[in-house]
């Protein structure tokens, strides 16, 4: 069995005790914890799956979930509890656990949902939001090449989301209900990278108590991503390129062959021709890895996606205990204005500080807090990308304008006057666009550029309002 490790979160020892023996027994690698606050400190890229009970001291298990998915959107988290309604079992699933079990039950059902579960992706929706012409371009073209066997390298800078494309591509090809195992080259020291990617066998090395798969082998019928390829030192390169072109890995202190049925994606933020040139990459793995160059655009250059991806981060971290607050205009043009060297990772960070410094239901100007030192950038990108930044600058001075902004629509729609207050005119537009498609919630999503569980949650509350919803 694929061994990675499964994060049991469990406050009663003796169960605690009994969890870790079933898991191990079935073999499962296992982490162990008593709280959710120690669970979060645990939390890692290796953890594959978590098992969490809900009622605990402190944090209890179902914010605990919150967060996880919040940090984390595609690891699958089943929830224990003695406590457990049909109620409390459809609101976890709606906030995002994979699955639910109550309290006592079988080891057999334990180990059957790990089997399930385990190392598979648990997002609940596409979080490769695009909506600049140049990055719905390559998610189309992503679409496309998932079909396919071939190697795929993302090249970007750091906090771009070449992982998120990577997971795209995996959930759009045929693999997409096999593992994707993903592996930081640069985040793991040179002397237990190889023991990682390609496992090892028990006494193969001072430390090795116990025989170990490596990365390759979890993903057996899946997808592996290979991040920060370009930091792997060549001895290692050379092994790899062998386990590519042989389709075959052996472990550290065997000759068992085994066969790999594997897809491999991977991903660099350093200029992979000048590696080359530099003798740091071989140049052979660097095509055969290759296949199908992509390059995602640093968030300064997608300025347009940019309020795409802040109301899905705001969506994640509001989850379903607290209304999702909207974004004034004011911030949103701070948003679009300034250039964002740490990228997605920092806009997430930026968000989050937005959340916790708003009052009311929307985000202003004064709650866009940009990090320290980096405030001097708060100006319009270079003039190449000039043509992205004034669309995305009209899109915004529009919001400006005056007292009333005129919306005409094709058709049967007539043009209406709509207040300057933006809740009055997002509402507006969300009927008129669902008029538009007749109702039909997945096409007016995309009309408005919003995810369809971000157009329910809206449309939910309009109901509850007492709006008339087409």
């Amino acid at each position: 069995m694929s061994i990675a490790k499964i994060l049991v979160v469990e406050d009663d020892c003796e169960l605690q005790e009994a969890l870790v023996d079933t898991l191990t027994l079935n073999g499962f690698e296992i982490i162990s914890v008593s709280s959710a606050e120690e669970a979060l400190q645990a939390l890692d890229d290796e953890i594959g799956m978590v098992f969490s009970d809900i009622r605990m001291d402190g944090m209890d298990g179902y914010a605990l979930m919150l967060r996880i998915r919040a940090i984390k959107p595609y690891l699958p988290i089943v929830l224990m509890t003695a406590y457990g309604t049909i109620e409390q079992a459809v609101e976890a699933m709606k906030a995002g656990a994979v699955d639910y079990i109550v309290k006592p039950f079988e080891a057999s059902v334990l180990v059957e949902k790990a089997k399930v579960y385990f190392n598979r992706d648990a997002s609940s929706e596409d979080d490769f939001i695009v909506a600049e012409p140049a990055t719905q371009q390559l998610k189309t073209m992503a679409k496309k090449v998932a079909q396919s066997e071939a190697s795929v390298l993302i090249s970007g800078e750091s906090g771009t989301g070449k992982e998120v494309l990577a997971r795209y591509i995996h959930m759009q090809s045929p693999r997409a209900k096999q593992p994707f195992v993903a592996i930081n080259c640069a985040a793991i020291p040179e002397s237990m990278l190889e023991a990682m990617l390609f496992g090892y066998e028990k006494g193969a090395f001072t430390g090795a108590a116990k025989a170990m798969p490596g990365k390759f082998e979890q993903a057996q019928h899946g997808t592996i991503f290979l991040d920060e390829i370009g930091e792997m030192k060549p001895d290692l390169q050379a092994k790899l390129l062998r386990v590519l072109q042989e389709k075959e890995v052996e472990r550290i202190g065997s000759s068992k062959v085994v066969e790999l049925d594997v897809r491999v994606l991977s991903a660099s933020n350093v200029d992979m021709k000048k590696a080359i040139g530099e003798g740091t990459f071989r140049d052979d793995l660097f095509y055969r890895l290759n296949v199908f160059p992509m390059h995602l655009p640093p968030l300064r250059k997608r300025q347009r996606d940019i309020a795409a991806i802040a109301e899905r981060l705001i969506q994640r971290h509001c989850g379903s205990t607290r209304v999702q607050p909207m974004i004034s205009a004011p911030a949103m043009k701070r948003l679009i204005q300034y250039t964002w060297p740490g990228n997605i990772r920092e806009l997430d960070n930026v968000i989050q500080r937005a959340l916790v410094m708003m009052s009311g239901d929307t985000i202003q100007e004064q709650n866009i807090l940009l990090d320290e030192g980096f405030e001097s950038n708060v100006v319009l990108s270079s003039s190449s990308d000039s043509e992205s930044v004034q669309s995305a600058k009209n899109d915004i001075d529009a919001i400006n304008e005056s007292e009333v902004v005129t919306l005409s629509y094709e058709d049967d729609f007539t043009p209406m006057e709509l207040p300057m207050d933006l809740k009055a005119r997002e509402t507006q537009l969300i009927l008129e666009t669902l008029r538009q498609n007749s109702g039909h919630r997945q096409k007016t999503a995309e009309a408005l550029n919003i995810s369809p569980r971000t157009l329910r949650y809206k449309i939910a509350k309009l109901k509850e309002q007492g709006v008339d919803v087409p």
